[in-house]
Parts: C-alpha cells; sequence; structure tokens
C-alpha cells in the first residue's frame, strides 16, 4: 500500500467515525428532547370541554387590564 492509499484510507475511517458520532449525538438528542415533551392533545384537552361560560371567564380573566 502506498502514502496515497494509506492517507486516503484514514479520511475514510475518519468520516465514517465522524458521520457514526454525529448520528449518535442525534439519537440521544432526540432521546432527550421528547422525554420532556408532554402528549400531543393533552396540553389543550380543556379547552374542548369547557363549557361556554368557563371560557368566556377565563377569556375575561386573561385580557382584563
Amino acid at each position: 500500500m502506498g502514502m496515497k492509499d494509506q492517507m486516503q484510507d484514514k479520511s475514510r475511517q475518519a468520516k465514517q467515525k465522524a458521520q457514526e458520532e454525529a448520528g449518535q449525538a442525534r439519537q440521544k438528542a432526540g432521546q432527550q428532547g421528547r422525554q420532556g415533551q408532554p402528549q400531543r392533545g393533552t396540553q389543550n384537552h380543556r379547552d374542548i370541554e369547557d363549557t361556554e361560560q368557563q371560557v368566556r371567564d377565563r377569556f375575561n380573566q386573561d385580557y382584563d387590564a
């Protein structure tokens, strides 16, 4: 194996290692990000079940100066 071949081989190995590490970092970040998030639909679920009067009362509380 010549010098050029050795350098290309090292370059390929470094690139492959970097890609693997990046993939692992993405995977880890994705797992951490999902842990703190509530499930979809649970946060605004109360708005659907509120009566009209409850909605008006909450609106008035939010926008009263």
